[in-house]
């Protein structure tokens, strides 16, 4: 069995904490009760590493294998259930522990499926979707569309951060300093996202847009006879 090193392992249940708040908060603001809070807390902490570790064969999860991962989760659950109203003074505070889990989970998954072999391409993707799953889940449990499926910069900051991690595993440089590199980007990119309204390319007008501007069908389309 391959072992992350400590920096590493530092950093997935780092992740897991913040992945696990925003899990939390999502779950307070839509009223669950403290059982579905801590449910909430762990699915969002937990599922990006575990669809990882099943990935690259990494049986049993760490998540499901090592008490931590299921600690922390709780811990961060019973910290907003108690504290919520600390933490709900922060500007959008989901979405400021989602970056922060996402940077973690980016550059740690993509180390873990380089550490087993994967090509430095697939290693990078790996990194994307251990930083995307948790949140994905969470945002379905709640009946939210996933942010990953929006157009702000999500998945692009998580594969630009394990990219630099795969980049930096090439070029010989160290995991700290690439890791570092690669969450401070993601993170980034993430931050600008929030903070300015980044956003990817969108449909120039969709069927809503449309009908709210009194044009309900496709002018594109020819009349019909």
């Amino acid at each position: 069995m391959v072992q992350l090193s400590t920096f590493a392992r530092v950093l997935d249940l780092g992740g897991t904490f913040v992945f696990a708040i925003s899990g939390a908060v999502a779950a307070v603001n839509r009223r669950l009760d403290l059982f579905g809070i801590l449910v909430l807390s762990f699915v969002a902490g937990n599922v990006g590493g575990i669809t990882r570790d099943v990935l690259i064969g990494a049986i049993p999860p760490a998540a499901l294998s090592d008490a931590w991962y299921l600690l922390v989760s709780i811990a961060a659950g019973l910290i907003t259930y108690f504290s919520y109203a600390g933490i709900d003074r922060l500007r959008n505070p989901m979405l400021w522990f989602d970056a922060v889990g996402l940077a973690f989970f980016a550059v740690v998954g993509a180390e873990k499926a380089l550490a087993f072999g994967l090509n430095p391409v697939m290693s990078a993707l790996l990194g994307m979707l251990t930083g995307i799953g948790g949140g994905m889940m969470r945002d379905v449990l709640v009946n939210e569309v996933p942010q990953v499926l929006r157009s702000d910069l999500y998945a692009v900051a998580a594969l630009a951060g394990a990219s630099i991690v795969v980049g930096g595993h090439w070029l010989g440089i160290s995991y700290r300093t690439s890791a570092i590199c690669g969450g401070i980007v993601c993170f980034g990119l993430r931050f600008m996202a929030i903070r300015y309204a980044w956003n990817l390319p969108t449909a120039a007008l969709s069927a809503r847009q449309r009908a709210r501007e009194g044009h309900p069908h496709d002018e594109s389309r020819p009349p019909r006879d």
